[in-house]
């Protein structure tokens, strides 16, 4: 009872300077959360020392992520202080390598119905981040290595990181990933960050990807044909279109066509933009109301929606029910 009513305590605390947490009674109680042995109140305060960008507390977050590190799975269950510790070090622009090289590097295994999870994958991402904006001299092979990690959520950290480190080496680990295969999210991320980071040199990947995939198990061709045309679209490049509306063109599963409209959709270009509001006039039922599906991204654009509207009224057996 004792120590249910002293986590309550703490909690209410925290809630009660949430508006002005730079005060004097704030400061206070952020270092007693902080330093609390409660994993769900140290990450609560992290939310807040990171959001009010209190870097006075930066020693008590740095001291707390090495205490929650010690008997890790009883101390902080799921991660959660040594996240928000991270997530929190990283936005205040924290340079500490030995921390972030624990954290890249911690595995926390936890007992579920069954068997075991690993609740640091999201660590080892966010702490991938926290090595590139210090610009770690080997933060390439940290890098390389939670590329290989056995959790997909530590994969797609490892890709967004190498992105944001705009590394030449990092085209090169993201092709080898891409080549090697992987589950959709994890692909997904990889293009999407190939094409960021060598956006000429990749488009022949991800063209290729689309072709190779029509050769592959129905599933497979979903999954790589979907992930590619949506990180395609996530580009915004201008070469980007015409790969997609030739890969629609040509084909036949109705659920890739609808994804290859909506890829075509985030595209936010012109060209685009009148090549849907063009199927909607003039094309098939199907391809009309698919069309308009993916255009549904733009309703808070008015002016837009109201020539999607126009052009859905003047087709005349398409209704506008999104």
């Amino acid at each position: 009872m004792a120590k249910s009513r002293k986590l309550e305590e703490l909690i209410d605390a925290l809630n009660q300077i949430r508006s002005n947490p730079t005060s004097e009674l704030g400061l206070i109680t952020l270092r007693q959360a902080i330093t609390s042995r409660y994993g769900v109140v140290a990450a609560q305060a992290a939310h807040l020392i990171a959001q009010f960008e209190i870097y006075l507390l930066l020693p008590e977050l740095v001291t707390a992520f090495d205490r929650f590190l010690i008997n890790p799975k009883d101390s902080d269950p799921g991660c959660r202080a040594k996240q928000a510790i991270a997530e929190a070090l990283y936005r205040l622009e924290h340079s500490d390598e030995t921390l972030f090289l624990k954290g890249i590097r911690h595995v926390q295994w936890e007992p579920i119905w069954g068997g075991q999870v690993d609740a640091a994958p999201k660590l080892r991402g966010t702490c991938a981040l926290g090595l590139v904006r210090m610009h770690y001299p080997a933060a390439m092979i940290e890098l390389a290595d939670l590329l290989a990690d056995p959790e997909p959520e530590a994969r797609i950290g490892a890709a967004r990181a190498i992105a944001y480190s705009e590394h030449e080496l990092g085209v090169a680990l993201l092709r080898l990933r891409v080549k090697v295969g992987d589950t959709p999210p994890v692909l997904g991320e990889c293009l999407i960050a190939l094409l960021e980071l060598a956006p000429m040199e990749s488009l022949p990947l991800v063209q290729e990807l689309l072709q190779l995939s029509k050769k592959s198990a129905p599933d497979d061709l979903g999954e790589r044909a979907e992930v590619a045309a949506l990180a395609l679209g996530e580009s915004r490049l201008p070469e980007a279109f015409p790969i997609l509306r030739e890969w629609w063109q040509q084909t036949t599963n109705s659920d890739l066509r609808r994804t290859g409209l909506l890829a075509i959709a985030t595209l936010r270009q012109d060209p685009a933009l009148e090549f849907l509001l063009a199927l909607i006039a003039d094309g098939s039922l199907r391809d009309a109301k698919d069309a308009l599906k993916a255009l549904s991204i733009y309703k808070e654009d008015e002016r837009l929606w109201q020539k999607i509207r126009q052009t859905v009224e003047r087709r005349g057996d398409l209704l506008l029910d999104l």
